[in-house]
């Protein structure tokens, strides 16, 4: 099933590029995952997620990597974290996350589209 989407509905997505800055052990989740902290820029601040990405990705691998996110979800109560943005990313056969990001680097912040 398609839904077309308009103009207007991809306008109000705002999707970044942020820098992991921090990422933690996420022990009270259901499925293995880190809690990590993206830096979107001064203007939007940090933001924190959490991502079950721990069979793909080691946290030294992920700290000062530039990622894709979804900045304007509402907050989401994850086990004992609150969640405040999404990470973007490829989902393979196996179910695994393959994280979206710049091939160069970019500032922080900047609106993708």
């Amino acid at each position: 099933m398609q839904n077309d989407l308009t103009w207007t509905d991809f306008e109000k997505v705002e999707i970044r590029i942020g820098t992991i800055i921090e990422i933690n052990d996420f022990p009270k989740a259901r499925n293995p995952a880190y809690q990590i902290h993206i830096d979107f820029g001064n203007i939007i601040g940090v933001k924190k997620t959490s991502a079950q990405i721990t069979q793909k990705y080691n946290k030294e691998e992920l700290l000062g990597k530039q990622i894709v996110a979804v900045i304007n979800f509402p907050k989401k109560q994850i086990g004992n974290f609150m969640s405040e943005c999404l990470l973007l990313g490829s989902i393979g056969n196996d179910k695994e996350v393959v994280l979206l990001s710049s091939d160069k680097p970019v500032e922080n912040g900047l609106r993708v589209g």
